[in-house]
């Protein structure tokens, strides 16, 4: 198998068979919090598309040639819980400067990609999975493809609920949970592919 196809597969099984939030359930928080509207969730996305795949990449490089040469290999956490916060930081701040509506729209939920679990369980699975440079790179990029579109399809089936008559005691967050719910099941279906 040639590195290309490896890495597309990678990409895919990411993305799609090993979705982040609806297989692993990792950063269900904001995953819920931000698909409200769609131009938030979308921004989200590509928020956490440029984090994880950055975070990936110098998670890789830090523990390939720092932590693994000065057997410092049990401070991996928090050194990938360090080099996330600075990420969001800077994500944050370029945010706040060029786009004060978005910033404002994804509210809490830009800060707390730093408490998302599922950035820094990206980190560590790829460390743990023994991934190269490239493929955690690729690793990372693929995962936060799949919470992007989780988030926008989540976001896009929210607006065409709040368009529909819904019983009373499906309102509101059981038939958003009911959704995601629905939504999980669909990708699990991606399982058979590879």
């Amino acid at each position: 198998m040639s590195s290309q196809t490896s890495l597309i597969l990678i990409i895919i099984s990411t993305a799609l068979v090993n979705n982040v939030v609806l297989i692993q359930f990792l950063g269900i928080c904001s995953f819920l919090g931000v698909s409200k509207q769609m131009k938030a969730s979308l921004s989200l996305g590509c928020a956490v598309i440029f984090v994880i795949t950055l975070s990936s990449a110098v998670a890789s490089l830090l523990y390939t040639y720092v932590l693994v040469p000065l057997e410092l290999t049990y401070l991996k956490t928090i050194v990938f819980i360090l080099v996330i916060a600075a990420l969001v930081q800077v994500v944050e701040m370029f945010i706040k400067k060029t786009s004060p509506a978005i910033y404002n729209a994804l509210g809490i939920y830009l800060p707390l990609i730093t408490t998302n679990c599922a950035v820094l369980g990206v980190a560590l699975t790829n460390v743990q999975d023994g991934l190269n440079f490239i493929q955690s790179v690729t690793a990372g990029f693929g995962t936060a493809v799949g919470f992007t579109i989780a988030i926008v399809l989540l976001a896009g089936i929210r607006s065409r609920i709040d368009e529909e008559a819904i019983p009373k005691p499906f309102r509101g967050a059981p038939m958003v949970l009911l959704s995601a719910a629905l939504m999980s099941i669909a990708f699990m279906g991606f399982s058979g592919i590879l």
